[in-house]
């Protein structure tokens, strides 16, 4: 597995969370863009700019936008202080997960601290998430953050060396820096597609009128003026500048490569010496990890997010034949799901 190369796969995750940092501000002042253009079109606000018809709502739009852009800047960055500071409690907010200590489950407490004096690396916190599917993720953006949540389901299911397995594909991803992109990726930077989802359903129940009540002080003319050309003209930009913005969770999802998946799966067995064990898991995990109720930005984060259909295309995780054979190929793993053949095949 070491040819996927480690080291480049640590900094490009590095350079991808710097990206997406910087891109949010852009993004965020592109719906606004979107929101006041839109608002111009179904209003007729704008009427009265020196400009050709069809560009009035353009330019009505730009200028609430300059007027609105310190706001924009400064409402990003306390949501960055907020996701900075509180990003796991959305997380287990989400997800329903609660702690886990030494004392409510000693098995798993020392199956993980086992690994992490292994290597030296400090302890991170421990979650359960009370379902029956088998799961996992890891979550965090520094040492002093860093969290591991199972589900109820894994710790009934998996036998002591499978469990620990897992466990080291999820320190396997903080060591990789797989989390913090993770966590910038749904958090920080994925706000956008919950607020394209929301405008996008508002749309489906906005009642469309045409310049009712948009300007009691402007002439029938005027009025007029909000379902002709320009107004058309700026709602459908408008929607399709909002378009592109809910495009942006799969354009984020892009940027989760399939290979962290690999890598952990072979980091896991670089810390249990087990390749059968990591096999085995996730033999008990295939199909059985929809965690109900789980944002679909965090799913990204588990140890196995299936995709069926045309869902593939866009899918964050390798699926779980594949990363069990890369396991028996370059591992030595035996997959006993496999008949094993014999000398002459």
């Amino acid at each position: 597995m070491g040819a996927f190369g480690l080291g480049t796969h640590i900094s490009s995750n590095n350079l991808k969370s710097m990206l997406l940092l910087a891109g949010f501000p852009v993004l965020l002042l592109l719906l606004m863009y979107a929101f006041f253009l839109l608002y111009a079109g179904v209003t007729g606000e704008g009427g009265g700019v020196a400009a050709p018809e069809l560009a009035q709502p353009f330019v009505w739009a730009a200028d609430a936008l300059a007027h609105a852009w310190p706001f924009a800047i400064a409402g990003a960055a306390v949501w960055f202080v907020v996701a900075y500071f509180s990003h796991q409690a959305l997380i287990d907010l989400s997800t329903g997960a609660r702690p886990l200590d030494r004392r409510t489950d000693p098995r798993t407490y020392n199956l993980l601290e086992n690994l992490c004096i292994s290597r030296g690396i400090p302890v991170p916190a421990l979650r359960v998430m009370e379902t029956p599917a088998l799961n996992a993720f890891a979550s965090g953006l520094h040492a002093k953050q860093y969290s591991v949540t199972v589900t109820r389901g894994l710790l009934e299911s998996l036998d002591d060396r499978e469990l620990e397995a897992v466990l080291a594909h999820e320190l396997t991803h903080i060591r990789n820096r797989d989390v913090r992109l993770l966590v910038i990726a749904v958090i920080f930077v994925g706000i956008f597609s919950f607020v394209g989802e929301m405008m996008f359903r508002g749309m489906t129940h906005m009642r469309w009128s045409g310049g009712g009540g948009g300007g009691s002080n402007r002439s029938s003319s005027s009025d007029s003026r909000s379902s002709g050309g320009g107004a058309l003209v700026a709602i459908l930009a408008a929607l399709a500048i909002m378009a592109i913005a809910y495009a942006l969770a799969i354009v984020i999802r892009f940027a989760l490569s399939r290979r962290r998946e690999y890598l952990a799966d072979a980091g896991a067995v670089e810390l249990t010496k087990n390749p059968d064990a990591m096999i085995s898991a996730l033999r008990k995990i295939s199909g059985h990890g929809a965690v109900p109720g789980a944002p679909a930005e965090v799913r990204e984060m588990f140890i196995e997010n299936a995709h069926a259909g045309i869902g593939e295309i866009f899918a964050t995780h390798p699926p779980i034949e594949k990363r069990i054979a890369a396991l028996v190929t370059y591992a030595g793993g035996r997959d006993v799901a496999t008949p094993a053949k014999g000398p002459w095949g």
